[in-house]
């Protein structure tokens, strides 16, 4: 009976969470009472918890977390100055006029805002309220104009600097390490948050390349679902400018700022970190010459970021919290011997882990998936060999896709607040069908390519 007792801790997790409490302290307080249980009942060693206060000072001096607040910041600040909007404006000036143009250009701007929010649920619902109206008006099917707006903010799960794939990084470096241990090996290498950046590149890109491809397919074969803008629509991204003006107004700043950060990391000349800074900061500097940048524009930006970033170390403290527990009732050496005993070895343990992981996006943030189920498999699956970048891109693009699976998809709940009532809950759930099977077919090249994800932090590495 004891042995089931990790499994019961984390159905009662899951059940907590899905009562609608606040992760964090569902994460802490649902532990907490289990290992309560258990010292009265002499199954659990309360030294576990005495481990607390050093896993708190951790999280806190954890150098690669305080990007998170910085990145939160840099897009929350772009989003609010309306740079969003501009990008959207002069895309669709510069695609419009195409069949599926727009559809097109609300997907490129998704990626600039995926690479500089970092953030799902801030990229969907400012493309819900800028562009699909613009979509709507234009002529487009409901079910296609929803589909790819919920589509392309999930993009911020994949496409970095993205906040996903910095938690993730430092989970699967801390994972790769204990595998190492484990395995003997005790002069251990690190893999960082760049490594995982880097890795995730090319599979983000060729995501954003075949959702076009299929836009593009979808404005040939039914044309009336994608029809090309007319200059009324047009009109009010154009103004009196001229085109090249409007375009290098509202995409070069936002661009040299998006290669800026991300170029300093991937060429190893600053860190995660201290690029989110100069982000920020560039940030700061795009709204003020665009002269959208006042003093209630930067407090709601302030107070935005503190919320964020409180939120999410508060989820740090209940999933350290929620792992300790689960150590301390052997969890973790259960799931090592259910892995090793398990016939089709590592290729069978990674199936079913991407299996539990998918389903356990419809009703967990990543924010708890990376922190309640990685610090778990990740170690054994590390030490049965698997490449440590590999396996984040795949988890990375794996609660990409949940986030969009009906009926409890985030993305989707995020599109369905802002949209107007005219548009069916059902025509969203339609729209984002071929972009899940896109995404599931990103997971299939991944797993019979894992070079897409391997060889440009390679490349850098030998450079």
């Amino acid at each position: 009976m004891i042995e089931f007792i990790p499994l019961l801790l984390f159905i009662a997790v899951c059940l907590v969470l899905m009562c609608g409490f606040p992760v964090a302290f569902s994460l802490a307080g649902t532990s907490l009472i289990f290992a309560g249980i258990g010292m009265l009942t002499g199954t659990f060693d309360s030294a576990f918890l005495s481990a607390v206060p050093n896993r708190f000072y951790g999280i806190m001096i954890n150098t690669n977390l305080y990007a998170v607040p910085m990145f939160v910041f840099m897009g929350i600040m772009l989003e609010k100055s309306k740079i969003a909007e501009s990008l959207l404006e002069g895309m669709a000036l510069l695609f419009g006029k195409l069949r599926g143009g727009l559809g097109i250009s609300v997907i490129l701007v998704g990626m600039l805002l995926a690479a500089s929010t970092g953030i799902v649920g801030a990229t969907v619902v400012t493309m819900g309220v800028i562009s699909l109206p613009t979509m709507l008006r234009a002529g487009y099917s409901p079910s296609l104009a929803s589909g790819t707006i919920c589509a392309t903010g999930t993009l911020g799960q994949i496409i970095p600097p993205s906040i996903a794939l910095v938690l993730l990084g430092d989970v699967i470096s801390n994972a790769y390490q204990q595998a190492q241990i484990s395995m003997g090996v005790f002069s251990t290498q690190n893999v960082s948050v760049g490594d995982l950046f880097a890795g995730a590149m090319v599979p983000g890109l060729i995501l954003v390349v075949l959702y076009i491809v299929y836009m593009l397919g979808i404005a040939f074969v039914k044309p009336e679902m994608a029809p090309p803008a007319t200059d009324e629509v047009l009109k009010n991204a154009a103004g009196d400018s001229h085109l090249l003006i409007t375009l290098s107004k509202s995409l070069l700043p936002p661009l040299l700022l998006i290669i800026a950060v991300l170029g300093s990391i991937l060429s190893g000349a600053a860190t995660p970190t201290e690029a989110a800074g100069v982000g920020g900061l560039g940030a700061i500097l795009l709204a003020g010459v665009n002269r959208r940048l006042n003093l209630p524009i930067f407090k709601d930006v302030a107070i935005s970021t503190a919320k964020v970033s409180a939120m999410v170390y508060m989820i740090l403290v209940g999933a350290a919290i929620f792992s300790l527990v689960f150590r301390g009732f052997g969890g973790d050496v259960i799931v090592e011997e259910i892995f090793i005993d398990m016939p089709g070895g590592v290729v069978m343990a990674t199936i079913i882990v991407m299996l539990v992981v998918f389903l356990l996006g419809f009703i967990l943030d990543f924010i708890e998936i990376t922190y309640m189920v990685v610090p778990i498999v990740g170690p054994v699956l590390l030490a049965m060999g698997l490449d440590p970048v590999w396996l984040g891109v795949m988890l990375a693009v794996n609660l990409q896709t949940s986030f969009l699976t009906p009926p409890f998809g985030f993305s989707l709940f995020y599109l369905r607040g802002v949209a107007p009532d005219s548009i069916k809950t059902t025509q969203i759930y339609k729209g984002v069908i071929p972009f899940i099977i896109i995404q599931l077919s990103m997971l299939g090249m991944l797993t019979f390519w894992p070079e897409l994800a391997t060889w440009l932090p390679g490349l850098i590495k030998a450079m």
